[in-house]
């Protein structure tokens, strides 16, 4: 990476000067950026604003002795020039033909194992943009860090023994609903929603939830059978669906296996031999097996919360479900009636994840590679992870706090340290969405939530069904990507590029728009490079050549090198920080820098030393562009 070289050259001599004025060198670590303007160089650093005041000079005086060390020691190839500018800032300017010779290469680093746990959707009925929302920020994480050299297995957890899927069960059994369906997963998204209905009249449709619940957990007989065959075929349905986004899995890991294959039990077994989980008395808890929180003492020892009360259930609920639930000072782990709850199935799955439990899944070929949890099947190589991702909206943070903790409990630090939750914001719906899905909108709010419940939502066949409408409609060139793949890659690259803590307001009219900061520009533009390609007679076999001595920039090809330049530490940051809409920014940026070189730049037409250089330049943005897009689960067309 060009910004990790600058920043080990500049820190090296940075050590030299430090050691020779007699200072032991702090640890000190580098940071360079890409300033704004181009005047002010390629990369720039303000570590002697840094030094002031350990060293009691001014900063600009510092820059100045660094800068001067940095040129005693001979320099790199890579620097063509430095400056130190007022008020000590270094700034560091590349020899752009040394960058073009030969580019720097990312430090090795040992290959580890992450496991990446996305979309764990329900598996009570079709999927909607909030769901898929989930899935394409896990799948580009999982690009990402294979793209970084990572070793990644991404896994699809199924919830075969929640409420939702139990509620599904009851409605097919006890509410009526007819109409026209093509999908097993859109008429239980009716069912679903008009049983939830009935809830409020019919309290027996409660008690025989809990039935289903109880039937579900035991695996056998009519009830845990229908919810096996309902789950089986709505998740293959789903994952019909994600594939047209490019979305796949090594993995689907089945709650009831966690439970069948005794995980729980060997995790209950570890956490009895804390002080922190016990089986509560008296109270409302009482009967409860509950996970006590703790907070860190002065001396860093863990001590635990004093109790307090739950937060008042809600409708329905129980006051060991709102502990279940709700961000009580206590976790419920085990109710009173025996049924675990998801934090305690979760916390069993993350043991297993790291490789901490002797228990291990049967498993077999669910389709096309996926492989799938089951109770009698081959023993395969999976789990045992360094680090483990999960994304998971933010609304879950606190059951991933307690997975956490937990691993913590039990004396597992290093892999506690290794789990990270990927939260994002939830998808809702804007006024006008809402109101094509026949919503009353008339109390004039300016998003709505979706809700399963209610049987609100933009589901995820509509949309690809309404934006294949949008592109076929726009388009006079049909020889190029099908319309449904450009509409899948658009909707794609829209759920990405927002900040992930973004809660995201669902319009229709924008997602489907096709001009601006969309995937169909990304596309577009990398057409138009390869067209461009093709009428300078390059090929795949014959490439433009690096010129053997570059021209004079224009401020348009100077702007376009740095960018794609800067595309391995755009990838180590995102990989870093777990940020996909970073690269969505890059990229977007990146198609806009090579629209205006496009526009500005003679490039066919430019005489034959230049147009060899212009060339080689739109080469090395194609290349670049075309590693973006598969980063981000983009196809890269020949033509639109």
């Amino acid at each position: 990476m060009l910004s990790q070289r600058i920043s080990d050259y500049i820190e090296t001599g940075l050590r030299r000067w430090l050691t020779a004025l007699g200072y032991d060198a702090p640890d000190v670590h580098i940071q360079v950026e890409t300033p704004a303007r181009l005047e002010h160089g390629d990369y720039s650093t303000n570590i002697a604003m840094q030094l002031a005041k350990m060293l009691k000079q001014p900063p600009l005086k510092i820059a100045q002795e660094i800068k001067a060390e940095l040129e005693r020691s001979g320099g790199d190839p890579l620097v063509r020039k430095m400056e130190a500018v007022a008020p000590g800032f270094l700034n560091v300017y590349v020899d752009w033909n040394h960058w073009a010779s030969g580019k720097p290469e990312s430090k090795a680093v040992p290959v580890r194992k992450v496991v990446v746990e996305h979309t764990s959707i329900n598996p009570n009925k079709s999927a909607h943009i909030g769901h898929l929302r989930n899935s394409c920020i896990g799948d580009t994480l999982v690009r990402m860090l294979r793209r970084s050299g990572a070793q990644v297995e991404v896994h699809n957890y199924i919830d075969d023994l929640g409420n939702q899927l139990a509620d599904t069960v009851v409605g097919l059994l006890h509410t009526p609903v007819t109409g026209d369906y093509s999908r097993f997963g859109d008429f239980c998204w009716d069912v679903y929603s008009k049983l939830h209905k009935q809830f409020e009249t019919r309290p027996e449709l409660l008690e025989e939830r809990t039935n289903v619940l109880h039937a579900l957990e035991e695996g056998d007989g009519n009830l845990a059978w229908t919810g096996t065959i309902t789950a089986e075929r709505i998740v293959r349905e789903h994952l019909e669906e994600m594939k047209q986004f490019g979305i796949h899995y090594d993995l689907l890991v089945w709650e009831s296996s966690i439970v069948r294959e005794g995980f729980w039990n060997s995790a209950f077994e570890l956490l009895k031999q804390t002080p922190y989980f016990h089986k509560e008395a008296e109270g409302k808890l009482a009967g409860c097996w509950v996970l006590k929180q703790t907070e860190r003492s002065g001396d860093g020892e863990k001590n635990p919360v004093q109790e307090t009360d739950p937060v008042l259930p809600l409708t329905n609920t129980s006051a060991e479900e709102a502990g279940d639930s709700a961000h009580s000072k206590d976790k419920v782990l085990v109710r009173s009636n025996g049924i675990l709850t998801y934090t305690a199935k979760d916390i069993a799955y993350h043991l297993w994840k790291f490789g901490l439990l002797d228990n291990d899944f049967c498993y077999s070929l669910f389709q096309d590679g996926v492989w799938s949890t089951v109770r009698k099947g081959a023993s395969r190589q999976f789990g045992r992870a360094d680090s483990v991702i999960n994304v998971i909206d933010h609304r879950q943070e606190y059951p991933q706090a307690m997975v956490k903790q937990a691993l913590e409990l039990l004396g597992y630090r290093e892999q506690a340290k290794g789990l990270r939750h990927v939260a994002y914001g939830v998808v809702s719906l804007s006024r006008s969405a809402a109101a094509e899905l026949g919503i009353d909108t008339s109390d004039g709010k300016a998003s709505y939530a979706m809700s399963g419940r209610q049987g609100i939502g933009m589901k995820v066949s509509t949309l690809l069904d309404k934006m294949e409408q949008v592109i076929e409609d726009s388009r006079s060139d049909h020889t190029g990507l099908s319309s449904r793949m450009i509409a899948a890659a658009s909707i794609r690259f829209y759920l990405l590029r927002y900040n992930l803590q973004t809660e995201v307001v669902f319009d229709l009219q924008q997602a489907t728009e096709i001009s601006g900061n969309t995937g169909v520009y990304l596309l577009y533009t990398y057409s138009r490079s390869l067209s461009v390609l093709n009428k300078g007679g390059a090929t795949p076999e014959a490439l433009p050549a690096v010129p053997e001595k570059l021209p004079a920039f224009e401020q348009p090809e100077y702007a376009l090198i740095r960018q794609i330049a800067a595309w391995p530490d755009v990838l180590d940051k995102a990989c870093r920080e777990l940020t996909p809409n970073l690269i969505c920014s890059y990229a977007y940026e990146l198609c806009a820098l090579f629209n205006n070189f496009y526009a500005a730049c003679p490039i066919i037409k430019a005489a034959d030393d230049l147009r060899s250089f212009r060339l080689w330049l739109v080469s090395e943005f194609n290349a670049a562009l075309k590693d973006v897009l598969e980063t981000l689960g983009l196809p890269a067309p020949s033509r639109m």
